[in-house]
């Protein structure tokens, strides 16, 4: 077999498979690349009243967030993150349920509560969401798949027009003809 044509087989074959991956992780990227610009993939950001002093305390944060049902928040331990934003005042309170609260620093009163979808599209894109064995097996071949789709078909466009630059170099050749 040449070695184009091993080329050819294997670029189509890697390609069939990797295919949904790929398309998984483009869908996905792209999402990801619009997030703070779409509402209902993660919720905008508040802000809050900045009086040079953020001086809320974090059991003051946690009894706030607790009158939202849908945070599903009794106690830290239902808390996944916290992100805290003094240039805007205010903090954002991630629950382990993907709910989203952000909460005055100054204050202590929640200003928004929504649901987070950024998260959980970032975990499809790197295969978490899958389970553990995605992330560390699949995602790292299909990135290994995507480099040899690059060389396998950088080669299949180059060897044809190194090939045609060779029999444009070398000539016409003579017809070899055969006497019976």
């Amino acid at each position: 077999m040449s070695s184009f044509k091993f080329f050819w087989t294997t670029h189509k074959w890697v390609g069939i498979i990797a295919a949904a991956v790929f398309l998984n992780m483009a869908g996905t990227g792209f999402l990801l690349l619009i997030k703070k610009k779409v509402a209902w993939i993660q919720p905008p950001e508040q802000r809050g009243a900045i009086e040079n002093s953020l001086t809320v305390s974090f059991d003051r944060i946690l009894e706030s967030i607790r009158r939202y049902p849908e945070l599903e928040i009794s106690s830290w331990e239902n808390v996944d993150r916290m992100d805290v934003r003094p240039g805007k005042g205010m903090v954002k309170i991630r629950a382990n349920n993907f709910w989203e609260a952000q909460v005055d620093l100054t204050t202590g009163e929640v200003l928004q509560v929504a649901y987070r979808r950024s998260d959980i599209i970032e975990m499809i894109h790197d295969g978490s969401f899958y389970g553990d064995w995605a992330h560390a097996w699949v995602m790292p071949a299909t990135a290994i798949c995507l480099l040899y789709m690059v060389f396998s078909g950088v080669y299949l466009w180059v060897e044809p027009t190194i090939r045609k630059r060779r029999r444009r170099i070398r000539g016409p050749q003579p017809v070899k003809r055969t006497t019976p």
